[in-house]
C-alpha cells in the first residue's frame, strides 16, 4: 500500500481505522493493541508506517506506548445521554469521567434571526453569549456556544462569570430548573478553529448538536450550539 497524490496517506488511513476501533468500543482503557507486526499485516504495510500511524493516536492522548512493550489505550468515548434533562457535570460523572468546562468568551450582542427564532424573542434582542471547552478527564471532547435571553435572565453575564456552571448561573437568574425542549443532530467537518481547540486535524467528522432548553413556564432559557469530537463521545438517546 502506497500512498497515491490527491489521496489519504495510509498512515492517517490506519489512525481513522484504529481510531473507529476505539470508538466502537473494541477496546477498554488499559488494553493494549495488536502489535506492530500484527497490524503491519492486517492493514498490509511495513512497521514503520504503522508506528507513525499509531503516533497520532498518541499525540490525541488515545494511545501510549511503552517501550518494549506496545501501544495501549489511555482513553475510550465518553457515553453522553442527551434526553429531557441534559446536565454536561452529572453526565460525565456518572461515566466516570472528571468533567471541566474552560470559558473562552463571554459577552453580551444582539441576536441572529435564527437565535431569536430559537428562544422566541426579536431579532436584534440583546442575549449573552457563553463561548467554552469541554473536557473529560483532562481531554477536549466538545466546544459549545450557548445563548441566553438577557431580558428573561436578569444578571445571567455576571453569574456566568462566577461559575462555568449553566445550572448554577440559571439559579441565579431566577430559573429553578429547565428541561431539553429539542435537540438537532448534524454530521460536521472540523473547521481550522474547532481543530485547534479539540486537537483534532481541520476537516475531521464532527457532529454538531443544537438544541433549546426550556424553563418550568415553557419558555426558551437557552440555545445551544455544541460541536463534538466524533471519536471521542457516544451520544446516546434517553425517552
Amino acid at each position: 500500500m502506497r500512498d497515491s497524490p490527491g489521496k489519504t496517506p495510509i498512515w492517517k488511513a490506519i489512525a481513522d481505522a484504529l481510531r473507529s476501533d476505539l470508538a466502537e468500543g473494541r477496546y477498554s482503557p488499559d488494553d493494549k493493541l495488536p502489535t506492530e507486526a500484527a497490524l503491519a499485516d492486517r492493514f498490509g504495510v511495513n512497521r514503520h508506517t504503522v508506528r507513525h500511524g499509531i503516533s497520532v493516536l498518541v499525540e490525541e492522548g488515545l494511545l501510549r506506548t511503552r517501550r518494549g512493550a506496545g501501544a495501549f489505550v489511555t482513553a475510550t468515548p465518553t457515553d453522553y445521554p442527551i434526553g429531557n434533562r441534559v446536565r454536561f457535570h452529572e453526565n460525565l460523572i456518572a461515566a466516570g469521567r472528571r468533567p471541566e468546562k474552560r470559558v473562552l468568551a463571554l459577552d453580551e450582542r444582539a441576536a441572529t434571526a435564527g437565535e431569536a427564532q430559537a428562544l422566541q424573542i426579536e431579532a436584534g434582542d440583546p442575549v449573552c453569549a457563553y463561548h467554552g471547552l469541554s473536557l473529560a478527564d483532562g481531554q477536549p471532547i466538545a466546544v459549545f456556544e450557548s445563548l441566553f435571553p438577557l431580558a428573561r435572565l436578569l444578571g445571567i453575564t455576571a453569574a456566568l462569570q462566577d461559575t462555568s456552571s449553566v445550572t448554577e448561573a440559571l439559579s441565579v437568574a431566577g430559573v429553578a430548573d429547565y428541561t431539553r425542549a429539542s435537540t438537532r443532530l448534524t454530521a460536521v467537518r472540523a473547521t481550522a478553529t474547532h481543530a485547534l481547540l479539540l486537537h483534532v486535524a481541520e476537516g475531521d467528522p464532527l457532529l454538531r448538536s443544537s438544541s433549546v432548553n426550556q424553563c418550568e413556564r415553557g419558555l426558551p432559557v437557552e440555545y445551544g450550539r455544541t460541536w463534538f469530537a466524533g471519536d471521542r463521545v457516544t451520544l446516546t438517546l434517553e425517552a
